[in-house]
């Protein structure tokens, strides 16, 4: 059985090299930041986000459809709550 069949979560399991194709200028910030070794790691924490968030993404789609879209009015309200900042009614007005 490959590893890709074994039912690993994002982070888990032994790893496999692949072959990425990216644009110059993607693979040259990467490097400025993290060095050439460093290249693997940071596409593997790029890519557990990323799943995290399309996770996410999916969690909210299922909740709009049995409750409707959130209302934007409340939804900036609670964003100046948590930020300490005037939401963006209060900063119209």
């Amino acid at each position: 059985m490959a590893d890709d069949d074994m039912g690993f979560l994002p982070g888990d399991g032994p790893t496999s090299g692949i072959s990425v194709t990216l644009t110059a200028g993607t693979l040259q910030a990467i490097r400025e930041r993290v060095g050439r070794r460093g290249v693997s790691a940071y596409l593997e924490r790029a890519a557990q986000r990323q799943i995290e968030r399309d996770n996410l993404d999916e969690l909210i789609a299922d909740f709009d459809k049995v409750h409707g879209p959130a209302d934007p009015e409340a939804v900036a309200a609670k964003r100046a709550r948590l930020t300490g900042g005037a939401s963006h009614a209060e900063a119209a007005a």
